[in-house]
C-alpha cells in the first residue's frame, strides 16, 4: 500500500461525497414539498373533503420515509467526510505535512526521559507524530509506552511484529476502522465514563419494576374507559399525578444513574461501528485474535457491538429528557425516568466490566495499527530480526531514518558488535543523523514496528543516549554538568553486566579542548566493556587512537565532504577509518567570520 492507494481512495471518496451532497439537496427539497402538501391535505380534510384525510395519511407516510432516507444519506455523508479526513492524514505522511498532525505526543515529553528527547520520540516532528493512528487517549498512551528505549520481553516484541505486519497487509480494513474512529472527539478520553460506571447503585427491587410497568398500563386503560364514558376522568388524572409524583420522589437517584449517559450520545455509535468492523475480521496474528476474542459474544454476553448499540439506544432515550415538555409528559404518562434508570442499571450490571476490556482492546489495536504505519508509507521496510541475548550486536543494510523524507534520505549500513567505535567527520557531514538513525531504529524494533531498511537485526538491549544536552538554570546545572550526569548514568548501566547500546554525540563538547580529551578518554575507557556497544562522535582526532582496557584499538568510522567549485557538498555516507579533513575554517570564511582572503576550498 503506497501513495497511489490512498490517492485512489481519496478520489473515490470525493466522488461519493459529491453524489451524496446532491442526494441530500434533493431529499431536503422533497421533505419540504411533502410537508407543505401534507399541510394542504390536512386543511382539505378539515374542510370536509374525505380524500384530504386519505391523501394526508399517504403524505405523512411518504414524509416519514423521506426523513428516514435523509438520515441515512446524512450518516453516509458523515462517514465519507470522516474517511476523507483520515485519507488526508495518510497522504500528509508522504511529505512534510505530517509534522502538523494534531497527535504530536507533546504531553509525553519528560525531563527524566532524555533518550526520548535525543531521538525525537515525542513532540513536534517526532516518531510518535509520524506513527500515531490512535484517536483515543488510551490508544496514544499505549503507543507512547511502546516507544521505549528499554526492550520488553522478546515474546512481546515478536507478537507485536506479527500483528503489525498483518495490519500492514490490510489497508482497506484499517481504513474502515479509522473512518469510524475519526467520528470520535480528538484524543477521546474514556476514563470519566469508566469511573462513573464503577460507582455502585442499589438494585431496583423486582416489585418496583413490575409496578413501573403496571401503572402506565392502568393509565392507558383508564383513559380508554373515560373516553368511552364508563368512568370519570378523575381516575386518569389521579394516576397521572401519582406517576409524576413518583418520578419526582426518585429524581435525585435517577440523575445520578443517568447523568453519565448524557455525554455519550456522540461517542457510542462510533464505538459500536468500530467494534462491528473489528468483529468482522478474521485475524491470523495471535495478538489480534486475542483482541478480537474480547469483543465477540461469549458466555451469554451479547458482545461489544450488540451491547454498545443497546446502550446507544438507551442513551438516545435518556437524551430526550433534555426537552422539558417531553420530560414532564413522558414521566407523567410512562414513568420514563424509572424505565431508563432500570434499563441502565441492568446494562451496567451486565456489561460495565466488559466495557473497560473492550476499550482497552481497541486502544491496543490502535497502538498496533500505528506501529504498522511505515508499511503503508515507505517503499523499503523490514521487520527487525532479534539476535540471541548476550554480546550486543547491531546489523543494518540500507538504513534510513523514519523522520527523513525517503526520497532525500541517504541509506547507510551498520555492522557493530561489542566494543567501542569512534565516528569522526566534518561539520554537517551526517555523524549525528547516523547515530540517531541507529538508536531510533532500535527503539522502533523494540516497539514491534518495521524499520526503514533492507535488513535490520540487533540484540535486544537498553539504549542510552547523550546528544541534545541543555543546561538547567532552575537547578543550577550547566550544559557540561548535564552531560556528565548522562555519562555517569551510562557508566552505572555498563556495570550491570548486561548488554547495552550507548550513543554519545560530540562527547564533552561543553568544556575546553584539553579537559574534553582527558575526560573523554577516561569515560570511553570505562564504557569499553565486553557487554557494551559504545558509539561516540567527536571532532577530536586524538580519540581515534584510544585503546580499550583489553588493549584492543577502538574502531574508527568517518564521514567526509567534497567541494563543487567553491561550494561544500556532502554525500552523507559512512566510511571505515578516521576522518582526514576538516571544514570549520572554510565554513567560517563562507559565513564572513574569518577574512575572505582565502576562500579556496581545502584540499
Amino acid at each position: 500500500m503506497q501513495k497511489e492507494f490512498f490517492q485512489a481512495q481519496r478520489q473515490a471518496a470525493l466522488t461519493q461525497a459529491r453524489i451524496l451532497k446532491q442526494k441530500d439537496s434533493r431529499l431536503v427539497l422533497g421533505r419540504g414539498a411533502a410537508f407543505l402538501a401534507l399541510v394542504f391535505a390536512l386543511a382539505a380534510g378539515w374542510d370536509g373533503h374525505a380524500l384530504g384525510w386519505v391523501l394526508a395519511a399517504l403524505l405523512l407516510a411518504g414524509f416519514c420515509l423521506l426523513v428516514r432516507a435523509h438520515a441515512r444519506v446524512r450518516h453516509t455523508l458523515l462517514l465519507t467526510e470522516s474517511r476523507l479526513a483520515v485519507l488526508a492524514d495518510w497522504l500528509s505522511r508522504f511529505d512534510d505535512g505530517w509534522k502538523e498532525l494534531a497527535a504530536s505526543g507533546e504531553s509525553y515529553r519528560r525531563a527524566e526521559k532524555p533518550q526520548a528527547e535525543d531521538l525525537n520520540l515525542y513532540g513536534h516532528a517526532s516518531a510518535f507524530q509520524y506513527l500515531c493512528q490512535a484517536r483515543t487517549r488510551m490508544g496514544r498512551d499505549q503507543l507512547a509506552s511502546a516507544l521505549s528505549p528499554v526492550p520488553p520481553a522478546r515474546a512481546v516484541i515478536l507478537a507485536r511484529q506479527q500483528a503489525a505486519a498483518e495490519l500492514g497487509r490490510q489497508g482497506a480494513q484499517v481504513l474502515a476502522v479509522q473512518t469510524c474512529a475519526a467520528l470520535l472527539p480528538e484524543n477521546h478520553d474514556t476514563q470519566p465514563l469508566l469511573q462513573s460506571l464503577r460507582q455502585e447503585f442499589p438494585a431496583i427491587s423486582p416489585l418496583w419494576e413490575k409496578l413501573a410497568l403496571l401503572l402506565p398500563v392502568c393509565l392507558l386503560v383508564s383513559c380508554l374507559l373515560a373516553a368511552g364514558g364508563y368512568i370519570s376522568w378523575l381516575l386518569p388524572g389521579l394516576l397521572v399525578l401519582w406517576q409524576f409524583t413518583l418520578t419526582q420522589l426518585f429524581d435525585h437517584r435517577h440523575e445520578d444513574v443517568l447523568a453519565p449517559l448524557s455525554a455519550l450520545q456522540d461517542t457510542l455509535q462510533p464505538y459500536a461501528a468500530i467494534f462491528e468492523q473489528l468483529e468482522k475480521t478474521t485475524p491470523q496474528a495471535p495478538l489480534l485474535q486475542e483482541l478480537q476474542a474480547r469483543l465477540r459474544p461469549h458466555e451469554g454476553h451479547p458482545g461489544a457491538t450488540a451491547s454498545l448499540r443497546m446502550l446507544a439506544r438507551l442513551t438516545s432515550a435518556v437524551s430526550a429528557r433534555r426537552n422539558f415538555a417531553f420530560l414532564i409528559l413522558a414521566n407523567a404518562a410512562l414513568l420514563w425516568d424509572v424505565h431508563c434508570c432500570t434499563r441502565t442499571l441492568r446494562w451496567r450490571q451486565a456489561a460495565r466490566h466488559d466495557l473497560a476490556d473492550w476499550l482497552v482492546a481497541f486502544a491496543r489495536w490502535e497502538m498496533l495499527a500505528s506501529l504498522s504505519t511505515p508499511f503503508f508509507t515507505r517503499q523499503h521496510t523490514c521487520l527487525p530480526e532479534l539476535l540471541p541475548d548476550g554480546r550486543p550486536q547491531v546489523q543494518g543494510w540500507g538504513v534510513i531514518s523514519l523522520l527523513l523524507p525517503e526520497a532525500q534520505a541517504v541509506p547507510n549500513d551498520m555492522d557493530f558488535a561489542a566494543g567501542t567505535c569512534i565516528i569522526t567527520g566534518s561539520n554537517m557531514s551526517g555523524k549525528t543523523t547516523y547515530l540517531r538513525t541507529l538508536a531510533l531504529s532500535a527503539v522502533l524494533a523494540y516497539a514491534g514496528a518495521p524499520v526503514c531498511a533492507a535488513h535490520f537485526a540487533l540484540t535486544p538491549m537498553p539504549v542510552y543516549t547523550s546528544m541534545r544536552i541543555a543546561d538547567d538554570l532552575e537547578h543550577g546545572i550547566s550544559t557540561f554538568y548535564a552531560e556528565l550526569l548522562r555519562i555517569k548514568a551510562m557508566i552505572a548501566a555498563s556495570r550491570k553486566g548486561t548488554a547495552v547500546l550507548l550513543c554519545i554525540d560530540e562527547i564533552f563538547k561543553g568544556t575546553n579542548s584539553a579537559d574534553r580529551i582527558v575526560g573523554a578518554r577516561a569515560a570511553i575507557t570505562q564504557l569499553s566493556r565486553p557487554h557494551c556497544l559504545t558509539l561516540v562522535t567527536t571532532h577530536d582526532f586524538e580519540l581515534c587512537d584510544l585503546q580499550t582496557p583489553d588493549d584492543r584499538p577502538v574502531r574508527n568510522l568517518h564521514f567526509t565532504e567534497h567541494y563543487e567549485g567553491d561550494k561544500i557538498a556532502f554525500d552523507f555516507k559512512v566510511r571505515p577509518g578516521r576522518c582526514q579533513t576538516t571544514n570549520a575554517r572554510y565554513l567560517l570564511r563562507m559565513a564572513g567570520i574569518l577574512p575572505a582572503a582565502a576562500t579556496k576550498p581545502p584540499a
